[in-house]
């Protein structure tokens, strides 16, 4: 029996036995539960891999759900797992958490149902495809891959194991940009033609994308899994400024850079209203000094230089709308807004509950692994191109360069042993 189904029967029993047992038995006041906290048997019990910032965040919206049990905390740094314990102790009681630096440990507990992954992208693929082989759904922070091969086996592992993933861009769960996305897809712009998305700005990274530091001594592994850090990634000695999101999220090694920093997003709301979530632009070329891609149905995406506040724009044949972080959202002709009125910034207290939806119903999230995929892949073909500096074609089906070997080997990453896909 696979992990996932072993997991659903065992919590299909548990629910259904008050009705099926004859005889007495006693359950506590604890799995019973009371008005604000469910009971144990409805209850998602979690662990959080990657408690840095952007997963403390996510770690707190989670645990403002009541059916949410955070029970195990998962990071190579010792300060950032003791300080997600203690704030996980703090809401449960002291002791409920265990704090664990391989993630490995963390996933082999049987009691754990679904994982927050919260770690540097990196780390996300080779993490999303242990998770889902030791039996857990979960939610994983975007950019979901650093190689377009590895967003392709995350997203194979998920179908094979019935994983619920939820790729974590919550703006898929934003009003105001899914109400600019149902615009485009309803053909109320008319013919969709051009779809803008912003890159991250430029000055936003310190460091060039091939940065090297000198080596510095190695702490102790306890204090600081350097070798666990680096996880799939390229072996380079230990220096703490390649920790620092300023590096990572600028190294080609690491990430994707400025396209995927932003792109993940953008692109993704692009895609989405393109109903584009199973496909990617054919063609790649540079353009005024930056990338534009071509879908099969005519539509242009151009990828825009950032600047905040983040925003995407779609423009049809009879109209456009413009939608950004701050909450500002523009249309053309006004009246596609009516009287719509929206909120500011970009909470994801909506895309955590989709989630936790999704995993007691086994339905599809808001925002699955292959529309992630898809549009994280967009932006690293985006990265190749202008890599190349030139003209390239792409075939969505085979996910691979149409006469072009050198393109194609760009699209996979050789990854450090142990670590593999």
């Amino acid at each position: 029996m696979s992990p996932r189904n072993h997991q659903l029967t065992r919590r299909a029993f548990v629910r259904g036995a008050g009705a099926a047992l004859a005889v007495p038995y006693v359950i506590t006041s604890a799995a019973l539960g009371n008005q604000d906290k469910p009971a144990a048997s409805e209850r998602v019990t979690m662990g959080i891999i990657g408690c840095g910032g952007r997963g403390s965040h996510d770690m707190a919206s989670f645990m403002s759900n009541a059916d949410v049990q955070m029970v195990a905390s998962c990071d190579v740094v010792k300060l950032k797992r003791d300080a997600a314990k203690a704030k996980i102790d703090r809401q449960y009681g002291g002791g409920v958490c265990k704090t664990y630096r391989d993630l490995r440990e963390l996933l082999a507990r049987d009691d754990i149902d679904a994982v927050l992954i919260a770690t540097g992208d990196n780390w996300h693929s080779t993490a999303a495809i242990l998770a889902a082989k030791a039996g857990k759904d979960m939610y994983c922070e975007k950019p979901m891959s650093v190689a377009v091969t590895e967003g392709r086996a995350l997203c194979d592992t998920m179908d094979r194991y019935g994983t619920i993933f939820q790729c974590g861009t919550q703006r898929r769960s934003v009003p105001r940009f899914a109400y600019a996305v149902e615009l485009a897809q309803s053909g109320k712009l008319g013919e969709l033609k051009t779809v803008f998305a912003e890159k991250a700005p430029a000055e936003w990274f310190k460091f060039h994308p091939y940065t090297t530091f000198p080596a510095q001594p190695e702490p102790p592994k306890d204090i600081c899994d350097w070798d666990m850090w680096l996880g799939p990634a390229a072996w380079r000695p230990y220096n703490p400024q390649y920790m620092s999101r300023q590096f990572w999220m600028a190294s080609l090694d690491f990430s994707g850079g400025m396209l995927t920093e932003w792109g993940s997003h953008t692109v993704d709301l692009c895609q989405w209203a393109n109903n584009a979530d199973d496909t990617n632009p054919v063609e790649f070329e540079l353009a005024e000094g930056t990338v534009v891609a071509h879908y099969a149905n005519g539509v242009k995406l151009v990828f825009e230089d950032g600047k905040w506040p983040l925003h995407v724009r779609f423009v049809g044949t009879e109209g456009s709308i413009y939608v950004d972080d701050d909450g500002n959202i523009e249309a053309k002709p006004a009246s596609l807004l009516a009287d719509k009125k929206f909120g500011k910034g970009y909470p994801q207290a909506n895309h955590v509950r989709n989630f936790i939806d999704c995993f007691k119903s086994r339905r599809r999230p808001i925002a699955p692994a292959e529309g992630a995929h898809r549009a994280n892949s967009t932006c690293q073909i985006a990265n190749i191109c202008i890599q190349l500096g030139r003209k390239l074609k792409y075939d969505p089906k085979t996910e691979r360069f149409i006469g072009d070997e050198m393109a194609d080997r760009m699209l996979d990453r050789t990854m450090r042993e142990p670590w593999g896909l």
